[in-house]
């Protein structure tokens, strides 16, 4: 029945794959993002119902643009994100959606002598005077100072806007508005007062306003009488208007109003280029790092490995079908964790395998089936605890974490659950259905669990007195941790634009240059305050807190003229808002992930236990932002991603040792626990080695394959997952024997058991050693 399953996971997955194509994120495949944030106004309250009416009006602008397949979603009470596929140029996008489009049309009551009113220059008199009549002086669109009276229509009645063109005629370019409602009889009687001056005067004028300027200031035509006015709630501006003007007014007058004004709070703008780079950065990593990580469980447990193998190609499959039937959207970061979690595949099938040879080493009579389904039995507590917290981190990441980071979150989770089904159904019927053939019952040994197990056997003579000397662990750990944390002390953070605000633009030169040809270039665009930084492969990003679109266009032409042409690779700007939010997310992050994790672990095990684990990861937590603060690395939100998924690792392997510390408590009763714990160590150094090594192949993979926007990623991890490691097994334990020594624990976990301990558990119990303070029972 196992194997029916499996096939037709595979089968479906295999489906999926090849007829539904991927969502690509934005940062993988080109174009702009902006994330709007609604305000408050005089005249309306910026909740849920305004944001969501506002959503509606910057869709009709959006459509209008004539952007494919672009997406509009709200995100929270006062958040719209908006992301245009394929535009690179931000300011174009700005035009649009950056203007707060507070539209509105008024009757012009005459010319104005000057500008005064937003220079501060009106007399007295007059600023009474237009404070009676509701007046203010603007310029119209071509310069000449306008008196304009109260809004006499909203641009939330304007039905719709279009661009013609009068070809009978030759009239040139023309723009037709259509109102709704109410606002038809507001514009009869706005062009009925209008028409009542003479042909030429100012007051025959209508101004329609945008965000306090006039955008457009039609006549009423001669031939409209006065008191008439322009009936049916159709008309049509013309003008001297080219195709583009034309189209540009008809656009800005669709979009109507906004029910409050819009802040842009994020802005980001990722070239083709550098997504399809990544992609296929990614992707060689992603084949290099499952034939190193098959290879490496190949040569390790022969021809079982061989089937996990196999069933590590079916994981790919089974995730990315994940993606494709869930609609999420594929990121940068969400890639990284696709191919990462290949790595994490491998740790069910390692634990799976190193059980079976404990059980098949124990009883030699047994059948290599029976060994391998003991195997998956009593591997299953360990996989289930180590994925449901790495589950934890990832849904963590998800629900506070923005953009393509959020994007890691969905991939890390899928990639964990698909794990699971990889694991213990594909190659669980590979496995099984393979250990009952003839060939492997008259060979056992190239199963690779008979005569495996040769590292353990060595160590196991260690095991008894390892935790005597668990305070040189601690304290070569302490001696680590103040290195790393010292970092922080001496060379401090470098936080990127995502948690200070701020402006990060990369561009790519035609030949490489050096930091200081690049810094200088940049401080005589004007910008000496920059921090400018290069990659040495043509490579350089330029970050400041103050950084404009017309600032953005004038460092390109000077890092042009350096190093001979330059392109926009990338582009993101956050605002001091947006990132405080986020410095403070990742802080709630942080300190939420370490309470689930201790929750979590002292209600699955007990206390001691997750005190240890948790102090283990805070260990490995401080050892990683340390060592990325003297490397002068980012940390910015794939930091948070990396800092999170380490978090995730080290209580896996945390639970995994003791989870065996747990089991074998319950079988050695009248054993110290220091000693019981040494043994679990020693038991579980052989699964924690190998699979180590299947996450570092991948890791190598990405650090010198996945490009610069995956490096620093792939860096962290590394440092994270290697320390990590050694944490589990020289920090963890040792510190949960301390604690149960200080604490007088006596008991042992609870843990349900199918039958009595069996003979050879009872044979392996060991005296504890004299004047140790373990705990007993």
């Amino acid at each position: 029945m196992r194997v029916f399953i499996a096939l037709a996971v595979v089968a479906a997955s295999v489906w999926l794959s090849f007829t539904k194509p991927p969502r690509l994120g934005l940062d993988l495949r080109g174009g702009t993002q902006i994330v709007l944030e609604t305000r408050d106004s005089s005249r309306a309250e910026a909740g849920p119902e305004a944001t969501e009416r506002t959503l509606e009006v910057l869709r009709r602008r959006v459509d209008a643009l004539g952007v494919t397949e672009p997406t509009i979603t709200s995100s929270g009470e006062r958040r719209i994100i908006v992301e245009l596929p394929g535009v690179q140029d931000p300011r174009q996008a700005a035009e649009v959606l950056g203007r707060t489009a507070q539209l509105t049309f008024h009757p012009v009551t005459g010319a104005g002598e000057s500008a005064r009113e937003d220079t501060g220059e009106d007399t007295a008199e007059e600023k009474k005077e237009k404070k009676e009549k509701d007046e203010r002086t603007l310029t119209d669109e071509d310069g000449q100072p306008l008196r304009i009276g109260p809004a006499g229509l909203s641009g939330a009645l304007v039905e719709g806007a279009d661009a013609g063109f009068d070809a009978q005629t030759g009239g040139g370019w023309y723009v037709t508005v259509d109102l709704r409602g109410a606002g038809k009889e507001k514009w009869r009687e706005l062009t009925a007062e209008a028409a009542c001056a003479p042909p030429g005067d100012p007051a025959r004028r209508v101004a329609i306003v945008l965000d306090d300027e006039v955008i457009s200031s039609p006549q009423v035509d001669p031939s409209v009488r006065c008191g008439g006015g322009i009936a049916g709630g159709s008309t049509r501006i013309t003008g001297d208007f080219g195709a583009e003007d034309a189209k540009e007014l008809a656009l800005l007058i669709s979009g109507g109003a906004l029910p409050v004004p819009v802040e842009t709070v994020e802005q980001r703008t990722v070239g083709p280029t550098l997504g399809a780079a990544a992609i296929d950065a990614s992707a060689r990593a992603a084949v290099i790092g499952i034939l190193a990580t098959s290879l490496f469980i190949l040569a390790v447990y022969r021809f079982f490995g061989g089937l996990a193998a196999i069933a590590l190609v079916s994981y790919g499959l089974i995730s990315y079908a994940a993606l494709l039937l869930l609609g999420a959207t594929l990121t940068l970061p969400g890639l990284a964790g696709f191919v990462l979690a290949i790595g994490m595949a491998v740790d069910a099938n390692v634990l799976v395998f190193e059980r079976a040879r404990e059980e098949y080493a124990a009883r030699r009579g047994r059948s290599l089936r029976s060994a391998l389904t003991s195997g998956y039995r009593n591997a299953f507590s360990a996989i289930a605890d180590s994925n449901i917290t790495t589950l934890l981190a990832a849904v963590l990441l998800f629900f506070l974490a923005s953009g393509p980071v959020r994007g890691f979150g969905v991939t890390l989770s899928i990639g964990v659950l698909a794990s699971m089904v990889s694991a213990l159904v594909v190659a669980r019927a590979l496995t099984e259905s393979a250990a009952g053939r003839r060939a492997l019952r008259r060979r056992p040994g190239l199963s690779g669990i008979a005569g495996g197990g040769r590292l353990r056997r060595r160590l196991e003579g260690r095991g008894p007195g390892l935790m005597r000397h668990r305070r040189r662990w601690l304290a070569g750990s302490a001696v680590v941790l103040v290195l790393a944390v010292s970092g922080i002390l001496v060379r401090g953070l470098d936080f990127g634009v995502e948690f200070t605000g701020g402006r990060l633009v990369e561009y790519a030169t035609e030949r490489p240059v050096d930091a200081e040809e690049a810094r200088r270039a940049v401080s005589d665009a004007g910008f000496p305050r920059a921090v400018v930084q290069t990659s040495g492969d043509g490579g350089i990003s330029v970050r400041s807190e103050d950084l404009g679109d017309e600032d953005v266009l004038r460092v390109r032409d000077a890092l042009a003229e350096t190093g001979g042409g330059a392109e926009k690779l990338r582009d993101e700007l956050i605002g001091p808002s947006l990132g405080d939010e986020l410095r403070r997310n990742a802080l709630i992050a942080l300190g939420v992930a370490l309470a689930a994790q201790l929750v979590y672990l002292a209600v699955r095990f007990r206390w001691i236990f997750g005190a240890a684990t948790v102090a283990a990861m805070a260990h490995d937590v401080l050892i990683l932002v340390g060592v990325f603060a003297w490397l002068g690395k980012p940390v910015d939100g794939v930091f948070l991603a990396a800092l999170l998924t380490v978090i995730g690792y080290s209580v896996n392997d945390s639970v995994v040792v003791f989870d065996r510390v747990r089991e074998l408590w319950a079988r050695h009763r009248d054993t110290a626990f220091a000693e019981v714990a040494g043994r679990a160590v020693v038991q579980t150094v052989p699964r924690t080695v190998n699979t180590g090594m299947g996450a570092l192949f991948i890791l190598v993979a990405l650090a010198v394959l996945g490009g610069d926007s995956l490096t620093d990623f792939a860096v962290a991890l590394l440092v994270g997952l290697t320390v990590g490691m050694f944490s589990s097994v020289l920090t963890a334990v040792p510190i949960a024997v301390e604690l149960a020594g200080r604490s007088g624990t006596t008991a042992p976990p609870a843990r349900k058991r199918s039958g009595p301990p069996r003979p050879r558990d009872r044979a392996a119990a060991v005296r504890p050693e004299a004047g140790d303070h373990g705990a007993r029972v």
